[in-house]
């Protein structure tokens, strides 16, 4: 092969390279663009992620405990702790005022009517303490309902911000991927380019070889 045409075939040889290289560069510039910002929204969606469940956590947990009070006064945790629940209420200063005004309103209508020491009035005084704890367990049970209601909610809450958490940060992960792909592609597809150049131009000064162009 003649000077001019060695000199046709490295010029085209380094043109290729060149351009193969730019190509190359271009794609991992490409791609570690994209890593960054999927890194960035992975980081951001975890942040929030985190805020979410702080701001949801003392709901949650103040909810678990209302239903752990509600089991109790169930009976689900057993018949000591259902003891213990009710007796709790027995004890408290609301049962115990409720308790002493009913008790003197029912004394002060038997003295008004003139049968203060009639036996109906021993019987409604008897009737009335177990229908006041009846009453203060259903009302505490409601109350605490309320409660692990507002968790409940909560808890989906917590559960709802997981699952779109997850979903984001796969879909970045799955874009970081596809641009990694893409830059080992596009440098294959250099690569094949520059080969293929090279070897057409080292056919196409054979050619001219043969034709004594050079």
């Amino acid at each position: 092969m003649s000077g001019i045409a060695t000199a046709v075939v490295a010029g085209s040889v380094l043109t290729g390279v060149m351009s193969s290289n730019a190509q190359s560069d271009a794609a991992d510039a490409a791609a570690g663009a994209q890593t960054a910002a999927s890194e960035a929204s992975i980081a951001e969606q975890r942040r929030q992620f985190d805020a979410v469940q702080k701001l949801l956590s003392p709901y949650s947990q103040a909810g678990e405990q209302a239903l752990g009070g509600q089991q109790g006064l169930l009976g689900l945790s057993g018949p000591a702790a259902q003891r213990q629940a009710i007796a709790g209420i027995e004890a408290s200063p609301q049962f115990q005022s409720m308790m002493q005004q009913g008790e003197n309103a029912i004394l002060q209508n038997a003295s008004a009517t003139g049968g203060l020491r009639g036996g109906n009035v021993q019987a409604t005084l008897a009737q009335f303490r177990p229908q006041l704890l009846s009453q203060l367990v259903e009302s505490q049970f409601s109350k605490l309902g309320t409660i692990s209601g507002l968790g409940q909610a909560s808890a989906a809450g917590q559960a709802a911000a997981a699952q779109q958490t997850g979903a984001n940060i796969g879909n970045a992960l799955t874009q970081q991927g596809q641009a990694a792909a893409g830059a080992a592609l596009a440098q294959g597809q250099a690569q094949a380019q520059l080969w293929g150049n090279i070897g057409g131009s080292i056919g196409n000064a054979a050619t001219l070889k043969a034709l004594k162009v050079f």
